[in-house]
C-alpha cells in the first residue's frame, strides 16, 4: 500500500469531496480546504451527469444519492431550426441514463457524503502558495494560516490558484466566445416528450431544452466578443439580455416560442464558456491536479462533472497501487490524459459552430443533417464516451491504456 497518510485538497466543488472520498476508501486520509466561508447551495446552472458519472459514483457509494437529486434523461435528439429531428440516440446498453441536476445540488451531496464519512472540510481558506520538500507538501492561505501534508491536490477549478503554483507559465483557460443563459418557460409553450433533451442547431443558433415537472427548462449560448465575469453580466438588466437572446434567435423553433414566454425574474446565467487547452504537465513529485484544474472542456461536451469524478477515482486507484506520489500520479496522468484530451476537442469543435458568424451558421444549417449521416455519428461517439467503465477493484499498475 501506498505510504501518503495524508493529502491536502484545496477546492470543496465536485472533484474535492470525491477526491477524498475515494482516497479515504483506499486508506489515506484527506482534508478539504475550500476559499469560500459558505457552501455554494444555490449558486450555479444546471448540468448533465452523464451515464459514465454515474456509474464513477458507484465507487465511492453515492449512485444512489446523486439518482435522488437528478432528472432522468434516457434519451437525446438532435434537431434543426425547424424542429425536425435529424438524430436521436439513447443510453448505451448497461447504463443508467444521463441524470440533470444543479451543480450546487451535486456539491451538496458530495460535500455531505465527505462530512459523514470524517473527511474534514475547512472554509475560508484561499490558497496564496505552496512549496514541496523530499517528504512532505506546505500550503499558505490569504489568512496567514498554513497546513501541512503528504501530498497536495489541486480540485480548485479551471482558475486554478494551485495551478499556477504548480507552472506559472501553464496556458490559461481559453474562452469558447459565448455567455451561457438559461431559464424555466411553461409546458404549454411547447409540446416535449418526457426525458428527452433536444439540441436545436438552428440558422441562428444553438438552443437545447427539456421538459421536468416545474415546466421546460432551457439553455442557449449567446456570442460575444469578449468574456464576461458573472459580476459584468449582472451590471445588465434580465430583460436587456433576454431581449438580446429573442433578437439573436430570430424565428428559429422553437427557441422563439419558448424565450417568447420565458421570465427576465427566473433568467439564469452559466456565465462565460471556457475550456482548458492541454496542460504540459498535471503533477509535481507531491502536487497533482484533478477535474476542472486539468481539464475542462466546454460546457457544451456535457462531460465536465463526470470526467471530474471519473479523474477523482482514479488518481486515488493510482495512489492506493503504487509504491510513491510520483509513480502514482505519472501512471494517473497517462491514462486520463488520452481520453480527456480527446472529448475537449471534439467539445472545442462544436463551439465554433455555436459562435461562428451569420453566413457561417446558415451553411452549417444545411449541412448538418448531410453531416450527421455521414462523418459525424453522435450515437457511436457519444457511446464511446459514456461507455467508459470504472472497476475499483483494477489493479492500475496492470491496468492497460
Amino acid at each position: 500500500m501506498h505510504s501518503t497518510k495524508h493529502a491536502l485538497i484545496i477546492g470543496g466543488g465536485i472533484a474535492g469531496p470525491a477526491a477524498a472520498l475515494a482516497l479515504a476508501k483506499a486508506g489515506i486520509r484527506a482534508s478539504i480546504y475550500e476559499a469560500y466561508e459558505c457552501s455554494s447551495a444555490g449558486v450555479g446552472a444546471s448540468l448533465t451527469l452523464a451515464p459514465n458519472g454515474v456509474n464513477a459514483l458507484k465507487a465511492i457509494g453515492l449512485e444512489q444519492a446523486v439518482a435522488a437529486i437528478g432528472l432522468p434523461v434516457p434519451q437525446m435528439v438532435i434537431a434543426n431550426g425547424n424542429m425536425k429531428a435529424l438524430a436521436r440516440f439513447g443510453t448505451p446498453a448497461d447504463s443508467q441514463p444521463s441524470l440533470v441536476m444543479t451543480r450546487s445540488e451535486l456539491s451538496r451531496v458530495l460535500n455531505q457524503a465527505a462530512m459523514d464519512a470524517g473527511i474534514a472540510i475547512i472554509r475560508g481558506k484561499r490558497l496564496r502558495a505552496l512549496s514541496e520538500s523530499r517528504d512532505h507538501v506546505r500550503a499558505e492561505f490569504d489568512d496567514g494560516s498554513s497546513a501541512r501534508g503528504d501530498m497536495l491536490i489541486g480540485a480548485d477549478g479551471i482558475h486554478s490558484s494551485v495551478r499556477l503554483c504548480l507552472d506559472p507559465s501553464a496556458p490559461a483557460p481559453e474562452y469558447a466566445g459565448i455567455l451561457g443563459f438559461g431559464g424555466v418557460a411553461p409546458h404549454a409553450v411547447l409540446t416535449t416528450t418526457p426525458g428527452t433533451m433536444t439540441f436545436v442547431f438552428g440558422k441562428h443558433g444553438f438552443f437545447g431544452y427539456w421538459p421536468e415537472p416545474r415546466g421546460i427548462c432551457w439553455f442557449a449560448s449567446l456570442p460575444h466578443d469578449v468574456p464576461l465575469s458573472n459580476a459584468q453580466i449582472r451590471q445588465v438588466t434580465n430583460e436587456d439580455w433576454l431581449a438580446r437572446l429573442r433578437a439573436f434567435y430570430g424565428d428559429d423553433a422553437p427557441a422563439q416560442q419558448i424565450l417568447a414566454q420565458a421570465s427576465a425574474d427566473g433568467l439564469m446565467t452559466a456565465g462565460a464558456s471556457h475550456m482548458m487547452p492541454p496542460l504540459p504537465r498535471w503533477h509535481s513529485e507531491r502536487v497533482v491536479l484533478v477535474g476542472d484544474a486539468a481539464h475542462a472542456p466546454s460546457s457544451s461536451s456535457g462531460q465536465g462533472a463526470s470526467l471530474a469524478i471519473e479523474s477523482a477515482i482514479e488518481l486515488a486507484q493510482c495512489l492506493r497501487d503504487f509504491d510513491t506520489t510520483e509513480q502514482a500520479f505519472a501512471r494517473y496522468e497517462s491514462l486520463r490524459r488520452p481520453r480527456v484530451e480527446a472529448i475537449a476537442a471534439n467539445a472545442a469543435k462544436s463551439n465554433s459552430q455555436k459562435a461562428q458568424g451569420p453566413l457561417a451558421r446558415a451553411i452549417m444549417h444545411w449541412l448538418m443533417p448531410l453531416a450527421l449521416k455521414t462523418f459525424f455519428n453522435p450515437t457511436k461517439r457519444l457511446s464511446a464516451q459514456q461507455s467508459y467503465r470504472i472497476d475499483w477493484d483494477t489493479d492500475m499498475r496492470q491496468r492497460l491504456r
